[in-house]
């Protein structure tokens, strides 16, 4: 296992919501919690993730979603167990729809 930590720039997501959860912890898959925290200018996230060696693509990843989605001033926790770019895209886009009440 391997532990990844970032922190991404992007647009403030100005909202007072509970945590949530989306997704499952199971192969080719993750789980997304998604909660705030007190740095407005930057969205924090922590990787575990059974995929060792693949920062880079995680920081490319983390990056092109924080372009598309205002997430400054959140916390993501993300536990993986092998998921692809596309299916971790997808997780995040229902966490943070999930979180704004979408």
């Amino acid at each position: 296992m391997e532990k990844l930590k970032f922190e991404i720039q992007s647009v403030p997501l100005t909202l007072e919501k509970a945590p949530v959860i989306c997704g499952v912890v199971g192969s080719g898959n993750l789980e997304v919690l998604v909660s705030q925290h007190d740095q407005a200018d930057v969205c924090q996230v922590e990787v575990t993730t059974s995929a060792v060696g693949f920062q880079h693509v995680w920081q490319s990843v983390l990056n092109e979603f924080a372009q598309r989605h205002a997430v400054a001033g959140l916390k993501l926790q993300l536990n993986d167990m092998g998921a692809t770019p596309a299916v971790v895209n997808l997780r995040l886009s229902q966490a943070i729809s999930m979180f704004k009440g979408e």
